[in-house]
């Protein structure tokens, strides 16, 4: 979380909500976009001063305005040229596929949906974002920027479509006592 707060804050000065916000639209396949995680970030970005911020007040509110210092710049791109990182693909809700069997076929069918649900809600935002990339004017000196951003978001759509259709599938059989 820490490294994606720093890029945000590199690529704009933002509030908590802010961030929040930006986190919630496509980033969240990534990490949570709680409030409650991105203070803890913040709080240890703070403590390394890989950040600063600023009070404004606005409209009789206090805010605070966060923004990446040259320590943070450093770290963030010392991070980002690393190598990727192999971590295997994990998916906590294959435990709850793997002891199905324990659940009746109503509960089985409900908790499907819901989270197709759940999916469809977050392949939406995602879709709109890709689709959305071609009438976004990009500077030439932030187009490296924006076209990775924009594989992300592509890499993000593309998963949840498999993922939403895999569940589909899994209901029908569902349905049809396949299983």
């Amino acid at each position: 979380m820490d490294n994606i707060i720093l890029g945000l804050l590199i690529l704009e000065s933002r509030t908590i909500y802010q961030l929040r916000d930006r986190i919630n639209k496509g980033l969240n396949l990534m990490y949570s976009g709680s409030l409650g995680s991105i203070q803890a970030a913040l709080k240890k970005l703070l403590i390394n001063d890989y950040v600063t911020f600023e009070e404004t007040v606005e409209n009789g509110k206090y805010k605070k305005v966060y923004s990446a210092t040259e320590n943070g710049k450093h770290s963030f791109i010392k991070w980002v040229n690393a190598p990727l990182e192999k971590h295997s693909a994990k998916n906590p809700e294959l435990a709850k596929i793997y002891f199905m069997g324990f659940s009746d076929k109503q509960n089985r069918e409900k908790n499907i949906r819901e989270h197709l649900s759940y999916l469809k809600e977050q392949y939406a935002v995602l879709n709109e974002i890709c689709q959305s990339a071609d009438r976004i004017d990009i500077p030439q000196n932030k187009k490296d920027i924006f076209n990775y951003q924009l594989l992300s978001a592509l890499y993000g759509r593309d998963f949840i479509k498999f993922n939403i259709d895999w569940y589909e599938n899994l209901l029908r059989r569902i349905k049809e006592c396949e299983i």
